[in-house]
């Protein structure tokens, strides 16, 4: 088995690694290591979040730091706040039997004017978010024109957060003669260009296979109706008793709603993403990292400082609207040698979007039904006599047996454990005895990338089209503000120059035909009918949305007309 000690370390790094308990370098840090301690090259590394990324650069990094010299030498980019503090402290970590080295976190949210002091006391590291350190740049309090190694860490990320920009403007304000070394656990195009206009003939190192999903984590996928999402979450949950999960939704405003219902349905929840302050976010990690919130409700760009071990599952309770951030999102489990499960909720007009993840994670996600309620009864039954031969006696108690044994005498074995396991059970079970099957309704064909023809759907004309100013997102907006209904109950939206279809579930249709039954629009009548027409390939979930671009102003209550620019009522 190969040691740090065979990868060229000096004495004041592994005496750090030693006193932190590292025995054995990860995959990344056994073939990153000792190419950057032996060559002055470029690097492009490719690896899952949560194989040991930061050791692998910080080490070689702090090994050819001079320390005599104050100026900056090593830089390093990180997406979030929360990751550039993390990096900061393992840095400082490994850097504990180093004298004369300082190394400083640059982001936002904290005194600009106290960093850059830190910086002019002298900084051989910065770690930086890129939106920060542009702005010390632009305000003259950062030189970077001696920096030798340069650090892009979750690089594909940073650039879906839409920092390119950003780098590659802090990119010119470095040598041409530095070290580039980019660290990704996807490499989709915007990675590559960057690649090729700031890197020379880099080495590149590949654990696993390329854009990959961690093999340690298994992939499952639930369908359901968009209305049933929160209680098919909730039952999921509950067959999970010891579940430790990060739960991840789309939008800010949704996961704080999923939160604030977890929470008032009696879990341990927490909700994280950008509208909290810097105070509220770093609360809300702690809580997380010591496991009083169970569960944490988070978008994709928030999440991206999370670095905690032993998440059990991921939760996707939306998919993401880059389908390759879906990689970033399953990284949050399996890490450190752990196995863990990265569980999908998804409706069927979303059913397609599954063979473009087994593509991308080169991994099947395997097709699952919602759990009942008798099949959760088991699980947290099970836990709960897990948890009673686990818990550990104490003395203190002894003192208060006598008087629990008077009240517990007349009971036998069976009696007394019975009633301390309906004491759990009699819960879960009055809740889910009369629940319904959330499966009922879903059908299997959706699973095999076909449209479903065995009544579940509806599919419906409409006399609006493309020459009334809509395309197929204006339309479906406007049909789920008229009808009421939740975005995933619209779906297979098509439109044509003078008419459109769309499709919902069959419980909608009397509500759809009852609503547009005598409805109009500037005064003109709007015509409804069923449609046995079956819907185009590529639907409404699957559009590319470079095609999307430059379509009208979206507007929950009405449009604009282009002519007259007013907006147009719709009215029934």
């Amino acid at each position: 088995m190969i040691s740090f000690n065979s990868l060229g370390l000096a004495k004041p790094l592994l005496q750090a690694l030693d006193q932190m308990g590292f025995e054995t370098p990860t995959p990344v840090q056994e073939k990153t290591i000792p190419l950057l301690l032996e060559k002055n090259t470029d690097i492009v590394s490719l690896a899952q979040t949560g194989t040991g990324k930061t050791a692998a650069f910080g080490l070689p990094m702090l090994q050819k730091i001079d320390c005599d010299q104050n100026h900056t030498q090593g830089l390093v980019l990180s997406p979030t706040r929360e990751l550039c503090l993390q990096i900061t402290e393992e840095l400082k970590n490994y850097a504990a039997f180093i004298n004369g080295v300082n190394i400083v976190a640059v982001y936002g949210g904290a005194s600009i004017q106290d960093q850059a002091k830190s910086i002019k006391k002298g900084a051989q590291i910065i770690v930086a978010t890129p939106g920060r350190l542009q702005d010390l740049i632009n305000r003259n309090m950062v030189h970077l024109s001696k920096v030798d190694i340069c650090v892009l860490d979750e690089a594909d990320e940073m650039l879906n957060m839409g920092f390119q920009e950003a780098i590659t403007s802090i990119l010119s304000n470095t040598p041409k003669t530095k070290n580039t070394w980019l660290f990704s656990a996807t490499m989709p195009q915007s990675v590559a260009v960057i690649a090729k206009k700031f890197m020379v003939k880099p080495e590149e190192i590949t654990i696993g296979e390329r854009n990959a999903g961690t093999k340690n984590v298994s992939h499952e996928c639930y369908t359901v109706s968009g209305r049933d999402r929160y209680p098919a979450l909730k039952r999921l949950v509950d067959a999970h008793p010891g579940i430790f999960s990060v739960i991840f939704c789309r939008t800010k405003r949704d996961t704080q709603k999923v939160a604030d219902k977890l929470i008032e349905d009696g879990y341990d929840a927490a909700a994280l993403h950008g509208d909290l302050s810097q105070n509220q976010r770093d609360i809300v990690m702690k809580s997380f990292r010591l496991k009083r919130v169970q569960l944490l409700v988070a978008t994709d760009v928030a999440a991206r400082g999370i670095d905690v071990d032993n998440v059990t599952h991921v939760i996707n309770y939306q998919l993401p609207d880059e389908i390759e951030t879906y990689t970033h999102r399953s990284g949050r489990t399996g890490r450190a040698g752990n196995t863990g499960i990265s569980m999908i909720i998804i409706t069927q007009s979303e059913s397609r979007k599954i063979k473009s993840i087994e593509k991308i994670i080169k991994a099947k996600v395997v097709a699952k039904k919602i759990p009942d309620g008798k099949e959760i009864c088991e699980s947290q039954l099970y836990h709960l006599a897990q948890k009673i031969h686990q818990t550990e006696i104490y003395d203190e108690i002894e003192e208060y047996l006598p008087q629990v044994n008077e009240v517990l005498n007349d009971l036998t074995k069976e009696e007394l454990i019975k009633r301390l396991v309906s004491v759990e059970f009699i819960r879960f079970h009055n809740y889910y005895k009369n629940l319904k099957d959330l499966n009922t309704n879903i059908s299997t064909s959706a699973r095999e990338d076909s449209y479903s023809d065995k009544g579940d759907d509806v599919r419906f004309f409409i006399n609006i089209g493309a020459r009334d100013n809509y395309d197929w997102m204006v339309l479906k907006d406007f049909l789920r503000s008229v009808l009421n209904l939740d975005k995933d109950d619209l779906f297979h939206v098509d439109v044509m120059d003078n008419f459109s279809f769309f499709t919902t579930f069959k419980i909608h249709q009397q509500k759809v035909e009852s609503i547009f039954s005598n409805f109009d629009l500037d005064g003109r009548k709007i015509k409804l009918e069923v449609s046995e027409k079956k819907p185009r390939r590529k639907n409404d979930s699957f559009r590319d949305k470079k095609k999307s671009k430059g379509r009208p102003n979206r507007d929950f209550e009405g449009r604009r007309d282009k002519k007259k620019g007013k907006k147009r009522k719709f009215t029934r």
